[in-house]
């Protein structure tokens, strides 16, 4: 018997694919599930009045939902002050993050100069140093900032950057990781687009602006996702340096609603819930370049 052209055979091949996809498709949506609730228990306890909180058995979910703990978040401790605070450091460092980060891994892995690859190694090695050994240095380094906090030209007898925009800022910009990152994709792209480019005049800086980064969005989108996320969510680094209230991040702004007795769950979580908005907005009006950035950074080495 004649089988059809137009008839095709299912190989065992194929069969054994969609029996994977048949497994893997519902456990991973029972993964993704999971990883929200998190959220939707914070989002549901900054709902809950402070008596439906400490139920036996506790409830999940309660018929008497109210806004109060968004409103005692918001108007207690300057909140709003905070928020924009961590916007103005987040956003400035998360741009000069762009800038340095993408001028170097554009420099390691298109142009030709002398100890290239020795500087190289210098920023993988970099990366493999845990962040907590640079506190103490980073800390005296921002300290000792000439002419800046009331420092005389030797960096002493003052504060330098600290407590000030500038201090949170400029210890965050720049990172190893990001600079292999952008280097991994600029490997990625053909060299031929360059040399057109140079050949009809264009200067090095001309072919890095115009022909290179309009290509680069998926791994720019990356490294602006991971440095906003990283420096909107640092906690560490402003409570070193930080004395003043009106310089307070929003995460340690967040620490305000916890005494050494009390905790109260519900301004917290709403405190929390509000804090955490910029980054899920962020993060969704991205995520086509951030998966894209992710597939494609690592192709070559």
């Amino acid at each position: 018997m004649t089988i059809p052209a137009h008839v095709e055979i299912a190989s065992p091949h194929r069969r054994n694919q969609t029996g994977l996809y048949l497994f893997l498709y519902p456990v991973l949506s029972l993964v993704a599930v999971s990883m929200l609730i998190p959220f939707l228990w914070m989002f549901l306890t900054a709902l809950k009045p402070q008596a439906d909180m400490f139920q036996v058995p506790p409830l999940i979910f309660t018929l008497s939902y109210t806004m109060e703990n968004f409103t005692r978040a918001w108007t207690r401790g300057n909140f709003d002050r905070f928020l924009a605070n961590s916007m103005v450091v987040s956003t400035s460092i998360t741009t000069l993050n762009l800038m340095v980060t993408s001028l170097a891994g554009y420099a390691f892995a298109r142009l030709q100069w002398r100890l290239r690859e020795v500087f190289f190694v210098i920023v993988l090695s970099v990366m493999m140093l845990p962040g907590l050994i640079a506190l103490i240095p980073t800390f005296l380094i921002v300290k000792a900032v000439p002419l800046a906090g009331g420092n005389n030209l030797l960096g002493q007898n003052g504060t330098g950057w600290l407590d000030s925009f500038p201090g949170l800022i400029f210890p965050l910009v720049g990172s190893g990781f990001y600079v292999f990152l952008l280097r991994q994709f600029f490997l990625t792209l053909p060299k031929e687009l360059e040399d057109a480019a140079r050949i009809d005049g264009s200067s090095e800086f001309n072919v890095f602006w115009r022909i290179i980064l309009p290509l680069c969005k998926p791994a720019l989108a990356v490294v602006a996702l991971f440095s906003f996320q990283y420096s909107w969510n640092d906690f560490l680094w402003p409570l070193v340096i930080i004395q003043s209230d009106r310089m307070r991040t929003v995460q340690l702004g967040l620490a305000l609603f916890r005494t050494q007795t009390r905790i109260n769950w519900g301004v917290l979580m709403a405190g929390t819930a509000i804090a955490t908005i910029p980054t899920v907005v962020l993060f969704l009006s991205f995520q086509q370049y951030f998966v894209r950035g992710i597939a494609l950074t690592g192709i070559k080495g």
